[in-house]
């Protein structure tokens, strides 16, 4: 049983900043990709970031600049660091990777919701 488990989310005043966490556990071999979505209220859920095994990244349109995505391969591990944070980017935050338990599959987080408000 594999498991990915986000957390860092919460309350930030618009302007601030937030680093989020998700870490992978279980029996697992190999991570692939690892990845941050998000929905927000009204839309589609959204990829924000993705980072692959060797570090290469990609971002979405409206995060470029802002979001940086990195990941600690000894500690199964990626995270999502937000700044300059504003109300459009309240939403819940899923973190989503490539395992390998003997098979590769693709795997979702429980979500973590963060909330841009002043």
């Amino acid at each position: 049983q594999v498991q990915l488990v986000e957390s860092g989310g919460g309350l930030v005043q618009p302007g601030g900043s937030l680093r989020l966490s998700c870490a992978a556990s279980g029996s697992i071999f190999s991570i692939g990709a690892m990845r941050w979505y998000r929905r927000v209220p009204g839309k589609e859920r959204e990829l924000v970031a993705s980072i692959t095994n060797t570090g290469r990244t990609n971002y979405a349109d409206s995060v470029k600049g802002r979001f940086t995505i990195s990941r600690d391969n000894a500690k199964n591990t990626v995270y999502l660091q937000m700044n300059t944070l504003s109300p459009e980017d309240t939403g819940v935050y899923y973190c989503n990777a490539d395992l390998y338990t003997g098979t590769w599959s693709n795997n979702w987080g429980q979500g973590t919701q963060v909330t841009v408000s002043s």
